[in-house]
């Protein structure tokens, strides 16, 4: 894994659509809105945050994580409109065995244009070829078959399910179903 590009700077990740890039405090109301919806983390270890100041602290930590290398996020910004339609990352980066992991979510009204099987497209792009990564893998709760399907639709295998493995925020003990996709399944694939 190349950790000194990965967060040399932050990266800006395009298609023709898309483009991720930094969460500045001038996205704070499109932040706001993502966090204060209930149904967007009903699937996700994230509690709702209603408090426009508490989201504020929130992006000045983005920068934080970035600056200790722990944790990237990006915003996930229309073309067409410029408009941040959600937030993907990559966090838990290990060095030892070159692997990744990402999470995503999105505004609700965003739900079902594709918008994130583009950004996880984008994503293991820039982590296999620009990071050098060689493993990606997703934690998924058991009933979020919407995120499954964004992960099949890139290349990812569901790998098994760990029960009971893992305290989320909000939701407690949960199950997570792992997926996962290496660089050899990537560098494999006819249509990346």
């Amino acid at each position: 894994m190349n950790i000194q590009t990965v967060f040399a700077q932050l990266p800006v990740l395009e298609s023709s659509r898309l483009v991720l890039k930094k969460i500045g405090e001038d996205n704070l109301d499109e932040v706001f809105d993502i966090y204060d919806n209930e149904e967007v983390f009903r699937h996700c270890g994230i509690i709702p945050k209603h408090n426009k100041e508490t989201v504020r602290s929130m992006i000045g930590h983005f920068e934080r994580d970035f600056g200790k290398k722990s944790r990237i996020k990006w915003g996930i910004f229309r073309k067409e409109d410029g408009r941040m339609t959600g937030i993907a990352e990559a966090f838990d980066f290990n060095q030892k065995v070159d692997m990744v992991t990402i999470g995503y979510f999105l505004a609700e009204d965003c739900w079902g244009m594709g918008i994130a099987t583009e950004a996880v497209r984008l994503l293991t792009a820039y982590l296999f070829t620009e990071a050098e990564v060689n493993r990606i893998q997703a934690e998924v709760m058991p009933a979020n078959d919407v995120s499954k399907k964004v992960l099949i639709k890139n290349g990812f295998r569901k790998e098994g399910t760990l029960r009971q493995a893992a305290l989320w925020s909000g939701k407690g003990i949960v199950d997570l179903e792992i997926y996962a996709i290496l660089k050899e399944d990537y560098d494999a694939a006819p249509d990346k």
